[in-house]
């Protein structure tokens, strides 16, 4: 019975004392490591997001031309024509991810729709380009 008391009150002892600081600052730091892990994951994916987002809205633009050009004989509109036309609804996005505005290039049987990409400079090599290398692009 002697040890089933000394049990009991080491027991109390222990939760009485609570934790300590240094036990809180491992469980802190633990945790910043997990958020900063997490942190780094979720920025590349949002980049990558951009990308591809800007790469969709390019395509849907560059359809938008098409069809323009289908009743336009002559001419390359511009993002704010093709939305007075109506060829692209003014609630859809007529700008890149960055909020930079679509570059629209027309040839006789081509069109080219380009963003700046993440750096915002054109002709780095970040730059979008639908369809990709389209009118002597990389």
């Amino acid at each position: 019975m002697d040890n089933t008391l000394a049990f009991a009150r080491s027991a109390r002892r222990a939760a009485a004392r609570g934790v300590t600081l240094v036990e809180v600052l491992i469980v802190v730091a633990i945790l910043s490591l997990i958020a900063g892990g997490v942190a780094v994951a979720a920025f590349s994916q949002l980049a990558k997001a951009r990308i591809e987002t800007t790469e969709q809205n390019a395509r849907e633009v560059r359809n938008a031309v098409n069809r323009w050009r289908m009743k336009n004989t002559d001419g390359c509109p511009s993002v704010s024509q093709l939305v007075a036309d109506k060829e692209i609804d003014s609630a859809s996005k007529t700008e890149d991810a960055w909020g930079q505005p679509f570059k629209i290039a027309c040839t006789e049987d081509d069109v080219m729709v380009a963003s700046a990409g993440p750096d915002k400079k054109d002709g780095s090599q970040d730059d979008i380009r639908v369809p990709k290398g389209g009118l002597g692009g990389k």
